[in-house]
């Protein structure tokens, strides 16, 4: 029960909660003024419609599921994000492991819940942000020049596993929850990325890879990998 209690269970994102309350205010008042300060309501309704469209989609971009993988989680990496696998390569990883690791990189796109997971049970070994450029999320260099941050965890067998959060071309706010020495689980929050981004992982070599180049996956229900 302790790890249930610890889960941020919220329908929306608590990030969101600023934006939606100012968009909400903002869009009543524009149409409140164009229903009251015009005798012709055409513009009235066609901006009344295009209001409620923006303001879905930015509801629906702070939507945060409640999730429980339901699963055992010993060697486990889950997706840490929704979205779609654009990248599994062996890479040099040198910002702190400064060696060979393979690479699984999920994009999430505007449509996607752009709330982070937390990819395996452990304890958190080093959190780092680093300032960068706003490039596409999906290009290459997106890894290594845009803004992002990273969780590095340490899991019960010893193993570290690095997630990194990446801004993409719109996303100008990277949040992590993460703290240094704090235990973390499978289930929990790592963070939220606002607009679109990616989420990359970086795990040993020799770990089974269990997804694919453009699968798409579920943060917190897909098994991305299998480690040793």
């Amino acid at each position: 029960m302790g790890r249930l209690k610890r889960l941020k269970k919220i329908r929306i994102h608590r990030e969101g909660t600023h934006t939606l309350i100012g968009s909400l205010i903002l869009l009543l008042a524009v149409d409140s003024a164009l229903y009251f300060g015009l005798e012709c309501k055409i513009p009235f309704y066609i901006v009344g419609v295009v209001s409620l469209v923006v303001y879905g989609i930015l509801v629906n971009f702070f939507r945060c599921p409640i999730r429980l993988f339901g699963q055992d989680t010993e060697k486990v990496v889950v997706a840490p994000a929704d979205g779609k696998v654009v990248v599994i390569e062996e890479v040099e990883e040198n910002e702190y492991f400064h060696d060979r690791r393979l690479m699984v990189s999920i994009f999430m796109s505007l449509v996607n819940v752009h709330a982070n997971w937390y990819p395996v049970d452990g304890t958190i070994k080093k959190v780092g942000h680093q300032n960068g450029k706003f490039m596409k999320a999906w290009l290459p260099k997106a890894s290594t020049d845009n803004e992002r941050s990273m969780v590095v965890i340490e899991t019960p067998e010893g193993v570290e596993v690095m997630a990194r959060q990446i801004a993409g071309a719109m996303a100008r706010r990277i949040v992590t929850y993460a703290e240094p020495g704090e235990e973390c689980y499978i289930d929990e929050h790592m963070g939220f990325i606002k607009f679109g981004s990616r989420v990359d992982v970086y795990l040993p070599l020799g770990t089974e890879i269990l997804v694919k180049l453009g699968q798409l996956t579920t943060g917190n229900q897909t098994v991305i990998a299998k480690l040793k």
